[in-house]
């Protein structure tokens, strides 16, 4: 999404369970800031959420991935939650609308909006992804687990980096690589 740009769909929050662990930004988080998880938009990226139940908003600073469960857009910290009402229901109905792009995310030049990421697994178990992901977190934070249909199977491939340049994923799949792991240096999905 670009500046002004939005999108819809439902949002949860996130809070004590997370509190005090390093977000993919590699911030602390912190339950009481107004922050929230996004899968694709940059980190640094600011952007208003609207509760279109209540017509509630709240301009959050985009500082980790997620969320992780497939019909959702968008989690918010604990403080964001309590401003929009949705502490209670869990779930809300959102509008996501960019309001400030993060630091040197300018206007993508023409023909260079393809990013880059490295797939270091493919699980059909979710569980076996989350722990290859777990096991990476520390050392690379921008990790993330993808659910992919194929042939009405799901696949939960484990993916690190998201990279402008097929050079800079190309830096990351060598050191993968020689923690040895399998690698694939792929196009992003948008």
């Amino acid at each position: 999404m670009s500046l002004g740009t939005g999108e819809t769909g439902l949002a949860s929050w996130y809070g004590p369970d997370f509190h005090g662990r390093r977000t993919s930004s590699g911030e602390i988080y912190d339950m009481y800031q107004l922050t929230a998880a996004h899968r694709e938009l940059p980190l640094g990226t600011w952007i208003m959420v609207t509760n279109l139940t209540t017509g509630r908003s709240v301009e959050l600073r985009v500082n980790d991935r997620g969320p992780f469960v497939l019909d959702r857009i968008l989690d918010v910290s604990y403080a964001a939650g309590r401003l929009l009402g949705m502490i209670a229901p869990g779930v809300i109905p959102v509008r996501v609308v960019v309001t400030r792009l993060a630091p040197g995310d300018g206007p993508e030049p023409a023909g260079l909006s393809v990013r880059y990421t490295v797939q270091v697994g493919s699980f059909a178990s979710e569980p076996n992804a989350r722990s290859l992901e777990q096991s990476l977190r520390g050392s690379f934070p921008d990790v993330e687990v993808v659910r992919r249909v194929v042939g009405g199977d799901a696949y939960f491939r484990v993916r690190v980096g998201n990279f402008a340049r097929r050079p800079e994923a190309l830096t990351l799949a060598e050191r993968l690589a020689a923690r040895g792991l399998s690698v694939v240096i792929m196009e992003r999905d948008r």
